[in-house]
C-alpha cells in the first residue's frame, strides 16, 4: 500500500490520481506502459511529461480536462496558441455561445466588407480587431462545450466501469 502525500504543491496529475483514490502503483497497473517510479517523476516535474502520457493519464483517469492543461501550460507551441477551456455548466456555456454567435450575427456585414478586397486597410483594422474579439469568444464557447461533453462521456464511461 503506498503513502499518502504530504506535499503542498502537488501537481494536477498527481492531483487528480489521488481524487480517484489511486496510489502510484494502483495507477501504474491500470495504465499501459507506466511504472510508480514514471507516474512519480511525471507528478514532481523531474521528467517532461510527453503528449501521449497526458493523453493516456487524461484517458485512463477519466479526466479530459487534463489534455487542455497539457495543452496550455505544458506544451510550447499551446502555451500560446490553445485555448484554455474551462468547466462550466452547460447552461452558462450555451449563454456563452449564443450572445457570441447573436454578436458575430451582428457584424458579419462588415466583415464581408473588410474582406471584399482581401486586405485589411487602416480605417478598417479597428472594426476588424472587434470582430476578432467576438471570434475569440465564440471559439472559447466552443472548446468549453467540447470539454463539457468529454466530461459528460468520461463520466459515463466511469460509471460503466464502477457497474460492471
Amino acid at each position: 500500500m503506498g503513502r499518502r502525500s504530504t506535499k503542498e504543491n502537488k501537481t494536477i496529475w498527481q492531483i487528480t490520481r489521488e481524487e480517484l483514490g489511486l496510489t502510484r502503483e494502483k495507477a501504474g497497473e491500470l495504465i499501459p506502459g507506466f511504472s510508480p517510479e514514471r507516474i512519480e517523476k511525471i507528478e514532481n516535474g523531474r521528467t517532461q511529461i510527453q503528449p501521449e502520457d497526458a493523453l493516456l493519464l487524461a484517458e485512463y483517469y477519466k479526466a479530459p480536462a487534463l489534455v487542455n492543461y497539457y495543452c496550455c501550460n505544458e506544451c510550447p507551441i499551446g502555451e500560446s496558441h490553445a485555448v484554455r477551456a474551462e468547466s462550466k455548466e452547460l447552461t452558462q456555456i450555451a449563454v456563452e455561445t449564443l450572445n457570441a454567435v447573436n454578436q458575430m450575427s451582428r457584424i458579419k456585414d462588415r466583415l464581408l466588407e473588410i474582406a471584399e478586397d482581401g486586405k485589411v486597410c487602416n480605417d478598417e483594422l479597428e472594426d476588424f480587431m472587434k470582430i476578432k474579439t467576438v471570434l475569440d469568444k465564440l471559439s472559447q464557447s466552443v472548446s468549453n462545450l467540447q470539454l463539457w461533453m468529454d466530461e459528460q462521456i468520461a463520466a459515463e464511461q466511469f460509471a460503466g466501469q464502477t457497474n460492471a
